[in-house]
């Protein structure tokens, strides 16, 4: 029989707000989910037959270039992330600490292997930063590019137009994107509209594009061409990034209507602007300039850089609050110190808004705006945080099919082991781009896993720390109930890291007060790698004696810590409290490296030690009302 607690954590999904009907949902989805892999037409096929690669541009090429693009698609988007990995729903939430959640969580029984998992995950998750970064300006940057396809007037201003228009957005995060969110699934049902009357057009005039749907001319193109062939796969990945977002965002859309805007929208749009591209390199092969914005007709050009423009701005959106989503998951699980995250809409959970990232990812976008200066160099640098994401993707898939979901080895490998060979090939061919800027997100990759695992690595230490200098917190109780202090009126919460253990706020309050509250209550606060918890599971509350209780409150990694509502709760057991009149007393830790530490230890000691002092606020992480908080600090080295 399954626990209560079980029970309670598997009854979360039914606390996600009912979703509309599937064509809507659908309909929202071609902006949010398809934004980013939608705008890829912009630069794709043009990297994919730059000349740099050394492969002529000649209408066998040509198709056979098409042929991998498209066999690309249908393997990475349809196959894996359409017809696999959507399977693999966290509670109905997806994205990758989701995923890690679930793979992790079926190999509890091996430490080692759920360790190792662990870093693999957070190292996925680390180059989603990158990505977030190279994203809005490949994207925006590519599409004000047009601005100089129809006059040489607009050249010197593309660079500046392109980050006046990202800052703009950034700056406008802090208001939410409930207002503009509402035009993201028209504006970009215009611009799937567009590709494909785009793409059709282009056909009709050069048929002979449609050998590209025999997978032989594919196969044929990246193994015929001795090394030049494996180069090309590193532009040729162009055409899938933004697939991630498929899972990622599953939570807001479901499924169905994820599906439905792929094979019903995006798909078909998708392959006829990259084939339309395609007859157009075979008829004129000096469009290689911009095969894109030359595939319109001129009088169509400049409404096009605006539809463009807007659908960019819609994947840059998507790509920086996947950011902001990532970075409450990250917190929630230990990962990253806590930030101050705040919601955008009274109605729709998802939305937040998280300063630090937000200011931190203009900072870094606008210089790779600035630095590269040009989507062609920028789409050097895109690639390969994309590809390391999408391996992490599939080696945690495997566990999940393998360890969670019990299928068959016959089943299980073949399936992962393909894509893992797709995945691994597209990879390694993007890791000739490092010196071309490819380092870039690599760097930013490193930096963040550097930092989470710092974090995580400290938090353990310093729990251990904790733990060994302190009592355990029942027989404290009971020693001090045996002779206590004199009693105050009132109730007194002690937030604390681990229930077995006496917090250092009572210890120090104790000490400087030399009273004990008539009611005192210990709260630990768990995160549990599932998206939601339940109310009616939220807290369990038991008397330690007398009048001390602990208290256990859950959540999700998708929800904000109420410390206030979770004692509330509290009432069915027997504690009741009003959070209003209760006094809550934090522990602050000063943190210093242990004596004897050298080099990289004391080093990652000291950052951790930084972190620790710049973290946001406990009282407003815990929403404890902030003018009944008392912290008392405390010296503690790890």
């Amino acid at each position: 029989m399954k626990s209560l607690i079980g029970r309670t954590l598997e009854a979360g999904a039914a606390l996600e707000p009912r979703r509309a009907a599937t064509p809507a949902l659908a309909l929202l989805a071609l902006g949010v989910v398809y934004g980013d892999i939608g705008t890829s037409p912009l630069y794709a096929a043009k990297e994919t037959f730059d000349a740099s690669h050394g492969i002529a541009l000649s209408p066998a090429n040509v198709v056979g270039g098409v042929s991998t693009i498209f066999w690309t698609l249908m393997i990475v988007v349809s196959f894996k992330y359409v017809g696999l990995v959507l399977r693999a729903d966290n509670h109905g939430e997806g994205g990758i600490m989701a995923l890690l959640a679930l793979a992790t969580d079926a190999v509890t029984a091996r430490p080692r292997l759920r360790a190792r998992l662990m870093l693999i995950g957070v190292f996925g998750a680390s180059l989603f930063y990158g990505d977030a970064v190279l994203t809005p300006a490949i994207s925006v940057l590519s599409a004000v590019e047009g601005l100089a396809v129809g006059t040489q007037v607009f050249e010197p201003y593309v660079v500046a137009i392109a980050t006046g228009i990202l800052v703009a957005l950034f700056a406008i995060q802090r208001f939410g994107t409930g207002v503009v969110g509402v035009a993201f699934g028209p504006v970009c049902f215009a611009w799937f509209v567009a590709l494909g009357v785009d793409g059709a057009w282009n056909i009709a005039r050069a048929p002979a594009i449609l050998a590209a749907l025999d997978p032989a001319n594919a196969l044929r193109f990246v193994t015929g061409h001795g090394y030049q062939s494996f180069l090309v796969l590193g532009s040729v990945l162009l055409a899938v990034t933004g697939a991630e977002a498929l899972y990622a965002d599953m939570g807001h859309f479901g499924k169905r209507a994820i599906r439905l805007a792929w094979f019903g929208v995006a798909a078909p749009a998708l392959v006829l602007e990259y084939f339309g591209q395609g007859a157009l390199l075979i008829a004129r092969p000096e469009a290689i300039a911009n095969p894109f914005y030359l595939a319109f007709p001129r009088s169509a050009l400049y409404p096009m850089v605006a539809l463009a423009t807007a659908a960019t701005v819609i994947a840059s959106q998507a790509t920086i609050s996947g950011a902001f989503s990532l970075t409450q998951q990250a917190v929630q699980l230990g990962f990253l110190p806590r930030v101050t995250i705040r919601h955008t809409s009274a109605r729709t959970i998802g939305q937040i808004y998280v300063p630090a990232v937000n200011w931190v990812l203009l900072a870094i976008v606008a210089a790779a705006v600035i630095g590269f200066g040009s989507s062609a160099r920028l789409a050097s640098a895109y690639g390969i945080a994309v590809m390391g994401t999408m391996l992490v993707t599939t080696v945690l898939t495997w566990y999940v099919l393998r360890h969670r979901w019990r299928y068959p080895a016959w089943i299980a490998v073949p399936s992962t082991a393909f894509l893992l060979v797709v995945d691994a090939a597209f990879f390694a061919a993007a890791l000739h781009k490092l010196p071309d800027g490819g380092w870039f997100p690599l760097a930013l990759g490193a930096i963040v896993f550097f930092v989470m695992t710092t974090w995580r690595r400290g938090r353990e230490r310093l729990a251990t720390s904790i733990a060994g200098g302190t009592p355990p917190l029942d027989g404290f109780v009971r020693a001090l109930l045996a002779d206590p202090p004199p009693r105050v009126p009132g109730t007194a919460v002690f937030l604390t890291s681990s229930p077995d253990v006496t917090p250092n706020a009572l210890l120090h309050s104790l000490k400087h007060y030399k009273v004990l509250h008539e009611q005192n209550v210990f709260l630990t606060a768990e995160f549990r790698g599932v998206p939601w918890v339940a109310d009616f599971g939220r807290v369990d509350a038991e008397r330690i004696a007398g009048d001390c209780w602990r208290v256990r409150a859950r959540y999700g990694f998708m929800e904000r810590p109420d410390v206030a509502h979770a004692l509330e709760l509290c009432a069915p057991a027997g504690l009741t409290i009003d959070p209003m009149q209760a006094s809550f007393f934090l522990s602050r830790e000063k943190i210093v490296p242990g004596a004897g530490q050298r080099g990289i230890s004391r080093w990652r000691d000291l950052v951790f030690a930084a972190l620790a002092r710049n973290a946001g606020s406990v009282a407003d992480y815990f929403n404890i009302p902030p003018n009944r908080t008392v912290e008392l600090g405390t010296r503690v080295a790890i």
